[in-house]
């Protein structure tokens, strides 16, 4: 029978390994799930490892020891089963060729969908809008905003699977849209690509970060480029918080010259009392907006996509199916 191991790091997180799915891969093979794994050396760890056929990683496992590039074992495929893997399978495991998988794509179109949520939501004004009225207003006064997406120029920074699933969303609405990605060389034809982030920013009342965090990307939103947004423009970002200075972006929401809504910052809580959860001008989610489990505690008897993502995944290794959303380098470099 073949050998199912997770090893987390204190606990398995709740989230990634509900009962649901640990039932249906009882159903596959023999489920193993061992806690306290950062307590064992990485030697220990390896050797658990290697009387496995399948490592299952998620939010909360311990590492992959690089002990496994020299001898694996009985090891044959990794299925990580939510999305950053970089926290918990080193490079250097792909780069010595063994499979590994994620979720993928699976998550684009709720983020996408979160992203245009944060983009309707500022350009009409609801937080100001809704606040008027509780405190006894009706009419939106004459500081509160009223714009539409006809027209107006949004900037896309990356073109990824959510990047381009975002301007899907917005395309019925017929903005303008610029897109600046250097690693893509197909745009649609009804978008306008350009050749750095600083024409991107001088030419886009809205900015749309889709782009994934690397050491390229990180603070790659500087206050020069922030400046070059117009009074009132806004900045969405859903994808990570280290990609925008956020010294600089607050000091611009501050004074109240541009607008954000942001799913994401570094670190991703902001503290207790600080002045951002108060500003009008400022929409945070907490890391929350794409919703990727989608049924929760009111079904318990259905599977969230990620689950779905790994057992396909699975059951395709143990057909010697091609595996989806295979990890190699160069999308372990770009991933998020």
């Amino acid at each position: 029978m073949v050998k199912l191991l997770h090893i987390a790091a204190k606990k398995p997180e709740p989230r990634a390994w509900p009962p649901l799915f640990q039932e249906a891969l009882r159903a596959v093979g023999e489920l193993i799930l061992v806690e306290n794994g950062e307590a064992m050396t990485e030697l220990e760890r390896a050797e658990r490892i290697r009387h496995c056929d399948i490592l299952l990683t998620s939010w909360g496992a311990a590492m992959v020891p690089e002990e496994l590039i020299v001898d694996r074992g009985r090891l044959k495929y990794i299925c990580h089963v939510t999305g950053t893997v970089r926290k918990f399978i080193p490079r250097t495991i792909i780069e010595a060729g063994i499979p590994a998988t994620n979720w993928g794509d699976t998550p684009a179109g709720r983020v996408a969908e979160g992203a245009m949520t944060l983009l309707l939501t500022l350009l009409k004004d609801l937080p100001r809008r809704g606040r008027i009225i509780r405190e006894g207003g009706w009419r939106p006064d004459a500081l509160t905003h009223t714009e539409t997406l006809e027209g107006l120029r949004v900037g896309v920074y990356g073109f990824g699977a959510i990047g381009r699933r975002f301007v899907d969303m917005l395309r019925p609405f017929r903005p303008v849209i610029r897109i600046f990605d250097p690693y893509v060389g197909d745009f649609p034809a009804d978008c306008v690509a350009v050749r750095s982030l600083e024409e991107l920013f001088a030419n886009s009342d809205v900015i749309a970060i889709h782009a994934g965090l690397s050491d390229e990307t990180r603070h790659s939103v500087t206050a020069e480029l922030l400046a070059k947004l117009p009074d009132q423009g806004i900045v969405i970002n859903t994808a990570r918080g280290a990609i925008v200075d956020q010294a600089a972006l607050f000091a611009e929401l501050e004074k109240g010259r541009l607008r954000a809504g942001l799913d994401v910052l570094e670190p991703d809580r902001l503290p207790d009392g600080h002045p951002a959860r108060q500003w009008e001008n400022c929409i945070l989610t907490a890391h929350n907006l794409h919703a990727l489990h989608t049924y929760g505690d009111a079904a318990p008897n259905r599977l969230d996509l990620m689950h779905d993502v790994a057992l396909d995944n699975i059951r395709r290794f143990l057909a010697g199916q091609p595996l989806r959303f295979v990890m190699d380098v160069e999308r372990y470099i770009r991933s998020t």
